[in-house]
């Protein structure tokens, strides 16, 4: 891909203007996840032009959690924009440990190569003339709030339901599983859990053999990130099946990802390609985990209607996944972008009725 884009931009990569603007998105309620509660989110855009054409990208970082959550990651995104007449293959091997940037020059050259900025990777999808499955996403809080959500994600279409775990007590959180089970079987209603690494080493198998009576379809990341020959023993032991996702994070070589996967053995990786470096980084971990018989899916990180949008037209070009993928993000800001994203009856949807709007002067540098 990178040498593809590369070879259409070469005549004139040494003319294009780069910056980069920070802006800060602000969620609609806070949103609780086992680290804490989130009332806002920051994210950047790298801006491409050249000549009357623009190209747009979103570093998304997610700060606490991102291997690139470092001082100096706003120092690297003006070094990326003073040196982008190195081109793409350059700047994003130099950016190794950089992982959200090296998703968000992808992204902008990608844009800047295309007909129009948003239109990435033209297919079925963006036609609207197919979907996307994706998971309804139920968020930490109280039992009376979780049992909202559960009840608003049915009601409107989902048949795919994830829900973090791991911030009130384990006792309610099972109940609330165990509800649903009661009421749609696990051919009605899919669901998943993500733990966030919140069990502990000596409670953990206990908890995932009680969570697979609910016959849920997989937890993700039920112990810390960094455990891996406690974390392999219990892929080895597990009645219900792991999927790694913290664990994938900051694993930059080649070499150390397939090492990862060949000791762990999980069920499943779960790929946010602002984690992992993008849609290269992100294929790098796909090959792998075919490689070794894991499955996997694409999830979002938070990103605004940019990123949610350069990932899910990638995602839905791979054609070989048909699960449904971690991409119903999009509704969460008061302050996003509006884009022909849309979600019906649990899938998301390109509208080409409707228009983006990405307003460049609210972008704050």
């Amino acid at each position: 891909m990178l040498s593809k884009i590369q070879n259409k931009l070469s005549t004139f990569e040494y003319y294009m203007k780069a910056s980069y603007h920070k802006y800060i998105l602000n969620f609609k309620q806070p949103s609780g996840t086992s680290r804490g509660v989130l009332k806002t989110k920051e994210t950047w855009f790298i801006i491409l032009e050249h000549e009357e054409k623009q190209g747009v990208g979103e570093c998304g970082i997610l700060r606490g959690l991102s291997a690139d959550d470092v001082p100096n990651y706003e120092e690297k995104l003006q070094w990326v924009c003073a040196n982008i007449h190195l081109g793409l293959p350059n700047l994003y091997a130099e950016l190794k440990a950089f992982p959200s940037i090296q998703f968000g020059l992808e992204m902008a050259f990608k844009s800047l190569e295309a007909n129009t900025p948003f239109n990435l990777f033209p297919s079925e999808f963006t036609q609207n003339n197919k979907s996307i499955p994706i998971n309804g996403l139920i968020w930490m809080g109280t039992d009376v709030f979780m049992k909202q959500q559960i009840k608003e994600k049915i009601e409107a279409g989902f048949t795919c339901i994830k829900m973090k775990i791991g911030a009130i007590d384990f006792e309610t959180e099972f109940a609330l599983l165990k509800s649903i089970r009661k009421e749609f079987s696990a051919d009605d209603i899919e669901l998943r859990v993500d733990a966030n690494g919140a069990f502990s080493e000596v409670e953990v198998l206990e908890k995932l053999k009680r969570l697979s009576d609910l016959h849920l379809h997989s937890i993700e990341q039920p112990i810390k990130a960094g455990q891996v020959n406690v974390m392999a023993k219990l892929c080895q032991e597990t009645p219900l099946p792991i999927a790694l996702d913290e664990e994938l994070i900051g694993v930059f070589e080649g070499s150390d990802k397939a090492l990862l996967l060949e000791q762990i053995k999980p069920q499943f990786i779960i790929l946010k390609p602002s984690f992992v470096g993008g849609w290269q980084g992100s294929q790098e971990w796909i090959q792998y985990a075919i490689n070794n018989q894991i499955g996997w899916w694409i999830t979002s990180a938070l990103e605004s209607n940019v990123g949610l949008n350069a990932i899910a037209q990638w995602t839905y070009v791979l054609k070989n996944n048909n699960m449904p993928q971690g991409l119903g993000t999009g509704s969460l800001y008061t302050n996003n972008f509006e884009s022909p994203l849309t979600i019906k009856q649990g899938s998301l949807f390109y509208d080409e009725t409707k228009s983006w709007h990405f307003n460049l002067s609210a972008l704050t540098h």
